[in-house]
């Protein structure tokens, strides 16, 4: 699976190079775009682009990974990735609960780990509910904002940026899917930020959830 993690650390927890503005998607993108739609690469998923060129909204894709970000409040970065035989047996041998924290803690945490340094898992939850079961990791990233820029331009204390992300990770049709998304008020908003963690994680939450059932899944063609 090494593999697997240059792709995580590359474009998923980085964010990809920049290929598009909103408003003007097709040159560059791997996917493509129809309408206010998204489609994948390998045409796995599709979904209604979360993000308006007005805002600054700028879509960037790999192979793998797409991110939507605008200049004000949203970095959403969908990962997926096809199972191949190793994955398919832990998966059958652990079952899904035990799965999912097996990838996230064998993959992508140590990816966010190495990309930020001091990275920490605040806390995870399995939710039979989402996604056919679903888990949900919070993560504390010190100097891993994808919005530090408007906090200096917004004149912000010199107090070290520890981004929360929340990460939403499930398997559908042989694949793997792993929606991170940053919560950008705790940096953006400063001093008049006065969020428990209870409340961050359940914003956190209905977004991953909110973004999830946006999307459609394509069946692989019967054999």
């Amino acid at each position: 699976m090494t593999m697997l993690r240059t792709i995580l650390l590359s474009s998923l927890l980085l964010g990809a190079p920049l290929l598009a503005q909103v408003e003007d998607t097709a040159p560059g993108l791997m996917g493509r775009v129809e309408g206010r739609v998204y489609i994948s690469p390998t045409g796995t998923f599709r979904m209604p682009i979360p993000v308006l060129p007005e805002l600054g909204g700028t879509i960037r894709d790999t192979d793998n990974v797409v991110t939507f970000q605008d200049a004000f409040n949203l970095h959403v970065s969908i990962g997926v990735f096809a199972q191949d035989a190793t994955q398919r047996w832990e998966l059958s041998t652990r079952g899904l609960k035990d799965y999912l924290a097996f990838f996230f803690s064998s993959y992508v945490m140590p990816d966010f780990q190495h990309a930020f340094p001091g990275g920490s898992v605040e806390s995870v939850v399995f939710t039979p509910g989402v996604m056919d079961g679903a888990l949900i990791a919070y993560t504390l990233l010190p100097n891993g904002s994808m919005f530090a820029a408007k906090r200096a331009i917004l004149g912000a204390d010199d107090t070290p940026i520890v981004a929360k992300r929340g990460n939403l990770i499930f398997v559908r049709n042989g694949n793997i899917y792993v929606i991170t998304t940053e919560l950008a008020e705790r940096v953006t908003e400063r001093s008049t930020y006065h969020k428990t963690t209870e409340e961050e994680n359940q914003i956190l939450r209905e977004r991953l959830v909110d973004l999830a059932n946006k999307m459609e899944f394509t069946r692989p063609a019967s054999p």
